[in-house]
């Protein structure tokens, strides 16, 4: 035969959040550092490549991703788009909370979405957090409970 066929290629949908990529009750530390360790967790699982951190960290510097409530949601730049391999998200909690420049943080989500999927991802955590009952399980739950509430 002259010519072999092509080999189809599956492109694997991942689930937006992996129950290992919720990480409670975690020890204070600098926001660069906490970016840094959400957007290495997104690495890890393949939802994105390494600059995206980077991109991560270069949002921040421009624009505070402080939502109110204690949440921050870091995500990278518009040029970093092409480092998204799939939409995923990644979760740190922090009991005793983390300053997030003058704000005091407790839970970080780091978001990382396909084209225009983040602005969904980010319209979904607001509506939990809006709500008062679900916006306190998810900042003093466990894993499992957070895990639960969002990928409900």
């Amino acid at each position: 035969m002259l010519f072999k066929k092509k080999k189809e290629e599956t492109v694997e949908k991942k689930a937006l959040l992996y129950r290992e990529n919720v990480k409670v009750d975690c020890a204070p530390m600098e926001k660069e550092q906490v970016i840094r360790s959400v957007g290495q967790m997104l690495v890890d699982s393949g939802y994105v490549d390494q600059p995206y951190v980077d991109a991560m960290v270069e949002r921040e510097k421009t624009f505070s991703t402080f939502m109110g409530n204690g949440l921050a949601l870091p995500h990278g730049v518009e040029a970093a788009k092409k480092e998204v391999k799939s939409s995923g998200i990644a979760v740190m909690t922090f009991s005793q909370g983390i300053d997030w420049d003058g704000n005091e943080v407790h839970m970080v989500i780091g978001i990382a979405g396909v084209g225009e999927e983040h602005m969904d991802i980010l319209a979904n955590i607001a509506d939990i957090m809006m709500d008062e009952a679900s916006s306190e399980k998810l900042i003093s739950g466990d894993a499992d409970t957070i895990y639960s509430i969002l990928t409900a």
